[in-house]
């Protein structure tokens, strides 16, 4: 596959329209739906909070409701994806996306009820080694779910749930002291749990870094990637991670609720003595229809399923999970560094002129996906509202910034250069 030139950066659109004449991967954008303002396509920068719905999404949901229409119950054992075995449909390209084994991941549920099935078996606090270390900020879901799991042990928050904090001054973590603060906690850490990039500020953590500290010290170690999982490269079986969850309504674009995936190392999916809350879509599928007591999971991380699939669902998921698997993650991660490069050079550009766009996303691409969170001033809620209006969908979060996804699947560099030129004018 041919690969984007790398030539300086222009704020020109005789640049973004050379830019996207050479993009590999300018076919998969007429492969998704733009909402539309005014007839025409929106510049769709929200792909972090809801992805755009892929053209093939119908066909797969349809194939389905033929099959129920077609079978009725016995759907789930005849045509040409029997629904019994569904959640395999999902596995290669859900091991592909976040560098896993295919019997390492599952797609099950939704993202904070996995997260809290996966503490069950992750979080088994002991009067010694009982605290929990994650990112101060983190996403409101995880943090209800870490002070709910806390409590439910009889333990109280406040002793056992530490959070890490920027350094006065900065607006992201320095990896050097997340990992002084697991040495700190020490044999006292029972689990580290972190998001992959943060939602607010947009930071990719160095999840390698992050486990092998967290296993110096004897801790078990999990990662929320929802704002990973489609945006940047991820390895979590070479980086030893012990599990991790994810939804796929962001950048997997899988629609609103869609169902989340799961990665369990296979050190514990192939450990069938892990505590676990049990199902029986869970259960040996040679015996399940048995109906026999006596849980005997399946190895891998299909073993933490609960129920069966719901199949409208997953249909959505897989249609989106085929297009990352044609386009490559490495070839998307290629093309985000470059067209969040892009905006950056344009938000910095306006600065020069005078404006104050201050991005607090790190500006060193290895540490960020396609995310650029920016700070505002008093006038950020009449920008997000003017960028509105014209039919820019962007992420507006209190108090002042407004978060921008140049996502490599479906945004191009022209629509880049187009919020450039409505931000100029919006400046005057």
């Amino acid at each position: 596959m041919s690969q984007l030139s790398t030539r300086t950066y222009e704020a020109t659109l005789d640049f973004a329209k050379a830019m996207d004449a050479q993009d590999p991967l300018r076919r998969f954008r007429s492969q998704y739906h733009f909402p539309q303002h005014e007839g025409r396509d929106t510049l769709y920068f929200c792909g972090n909070s809801l992805g755009l719905q892929p053209v093939s999404t119908q066909q797969y949901i349809e194939q389905e409701l033929e099959q129920w229409r077609t079978h009725g119950v016995e759907g789930h054992f005849r045509g040409e994806h029997p629904w019994v075995k569904y959640h395999r449909y999902l596995q290669p390209q859900s091991a592909h996306i976040v560098g896993a084994q295919e019997s390492e991941v599952v797609v099950m549920n939704t993202l904070t009820v996995n997260l809290h099935l996966l503490m069950v078996s992750f979080y088994r606090p002991t009067p010694q080694r009982f605290k929990i270390i994650m990112e101060a900020g983190a996403f409101p879901s995880d943090q209800y779910a870490v002070e709910s799991q806390v409590k439910w042990h009889g333990l109280n928050p406040e002793t056992a749930i530490v959070e890490v904090a920027p350094r006065p001054g900065e607006e992201t973590l320095r990896t050097e002291d997340i990992v002084e603060t697991i040495e700190q906690h020490g044999a006292q850490t029972a689990l580290v749990l972190f998001s992959g990039v943060q939602y607010y500020t947009g930071q990719f953590f160095d999840l390698a870094a992050i486990t092998a500290a967290g296993h110096r010290v004897g801790a078990y170690v999990g990662f929320d990637l929802a704002h990973a999982a489609g945006n940047v490269l991820l390895q979590l079986h070479d980086w030893n991670a012990d599990f991790a969850t994810w939804c796929s309504y962001k950048y997997l674009n899988a629609g609103p609720g869609g169902p989340s995936g799961v990665f369990i190392h296979e050190r514990h999916g192939n450990n069938p003595d892990l505590p676990r809350f049990a199902g029986w879509w869970g259960h040996d599928e040679d015996n399940r229809f048995l109906m026999r007591k006596g849980f005997v999971p399946m190895p891998g991380a299909a073993g933490w399923q609960l129920s069966n699939a719901p199949i409208f669902n997953f249909a959505a998921h897989r249609a989106s999970l085929d297009l990352f698997v044609a386009a490559t993650m490495p070839a998307l991660r290629q093309k985000s560094e470059q067209l969040t490069g892009y905006l950056e050079f344009i938000l910095n550009e306006l600065n020069d002129r005078g404006e104050r766009f201050k991005i607090i996303t790190p500006i060193n691409p290895n540490n960020r996906g396609c995310q650029l969170s920016v700070l505002t001033d008093a006038h950020g809620r009449q920008l997000f509202e003017y960028l509105a209006a014209n039919g820019v969908i962007c992420d507006w979060r209190e108090p002042n910034v407004i978060r921008l996804a140049p996502t490599p699947m479906y945004n191009s560099f022209e629509d880049v250069w187009q919020l450039g030129q409505l931000l100029a004018r919006f400046a005057g």
